[in-house]
């Protein structure tokens, strides 16, 4: 997917010097309601590397609000952290002030780097945010919980179409990436009697993901390739490229990372290899659920029973990439589109 060529509604660049403060939030489609997407703080190499991740994330998040049923549409924020970058506190309050004069328009939440106290500061300059304290996607960390219990049951769904059970038992898994989605999904994996291989750059999380799970270990740049029947990429996205498509060693990709493919023809890749794939923002929307359950006033039980239909939309995609001969990250794409262009 070339970000560039997709139709934007807004794409806003935001300064003030005198914090070092630049962020930049992208507005994808609202025509199924209010763009909804959380904001991410990290260090990008170049600001067009930070305008590319916006604007893909945003994307995403339209498809994902789509396929999820909820009355959203796809935004992002990205704040670039830098060592010019001023007091956290005032990043935050500074992008609270921005989001403010969107008028509802975009409702940010958490997101990579940014926490509940984060959304906290936000709150204080705009009541368009999510994941403040007290909130159902700050309780007891329930959005990275529903994000890797959604991911779970989309392990199962493409288990069950593939080899005709959903059963885990003795069937194995690769996790890339043990934050918090990456590590909740390990705890599910484990409990269903699945064999994990796990991989992380930080040592500590992997020791504990292999104490406490029983885990394998793998080198972060073999994980990629260790033999399994899944693949769970729960990292950054852009990790399903050429190179990493001939070195896998499994036959199902679906993990929480967003953005796997590294571009749109790497889904044709992996069907021809055979290797089923779970498309990123179809089966990682449990945390978009559990936030467009907090807005209507829903709890944590609805949420949940709400995230179990990533299971049926699944097969819905698998059936249609069946049926036109298409690779499954399109028939997503254009079961998304059917319901957010026309």
């Amino acid at each position: 997917m070339n970000a560039w060529r997709d139709e934007y509604e807004q794409l806003l660049f935001l300064q003030d010097r005198s914090i070092g403060f630049k962020a930049i939030v992208a507005i994808h489609n609202t025509r199924l309601g209010p763009a909804l997407g959380g904001c991410r703080i990290r260090q990008y190499a170049s600001d067009k590397e930070a305008v590319e991740d916006a604007l893909r994330l945003a994307r995403s998040m339209t498809y994902k609000s789509a396929l999820a049923g909820v009355p959203y549409g796809g935004g992002k924020a990205v704040i670039l952290d830098s060592p010019e970058a001023g007091p956290r506190e005032a990043l935050f309050r500074t992008l609270g002030k921005h989001i403010q004069k969107l008028q509802g328009q975009y409702i940010t939440g958490m997101d990579l780097g940014s926490t509940v106290a984060d959304m906290d500061t936000v709150l204080e300059e705009t009541a368009f945010v999510t994941d403040v304290s007290g909130s159902l996607g700050a309780v007891g960390d329930l959005t990275a919980k529903m994000t890797a219990y959604g991911v779970c049951l989309g392990i199962q769904a493409s288990l069950k179409r593939l080899f005709g059970s959903e059963s885990l038992l003795h069937r194995s898994v690769a996790v890339q990436g043990l934050g918090k989605v990456g590590y909740h999904l390990c705890r599910y994996l484990k409990d269903a009697g699945a064999r994990l291989t796990v991989a992380d750059i930080d040592a500590g999380r992997v020791r504990m993901a292999a104490k406490e799970f029983g885990a394998s270990v793998a080198r972060p740049e073999h994980i990629v390739s260790a033999p399994c029947d899944v693949l769970a990429p729960c990292a950054l996205g852009g990790v399903l490229d050429d190179g990493a498509i001939g070195r896998l060693n499994c036959r199902i990709v679906a993990g929480a990372a967003n953005n796997q493919l590294a571009e749109e023809r790497h889904g044709s890749k992996l069907q021809k290899r055979g290797i089923l794939y779970a498309p990123d923002y179809v089966i990682n929307a449990g945390g978009i659920i559990v936030t467009a359950s907090e807005l209507s006033g829903g709890d944590a039980a609805e949420a949940k029973r709400n995230v179990e239909s990533i299971y049926r939309t699944l097969f819905s995609i698998y059936d249609l990439a069946e049926a036109q001969g298409i690779p499954t990250s399109l028939a997503a794409d254009r079961l998304a589109e059917s319901l957010f262009r026309y």
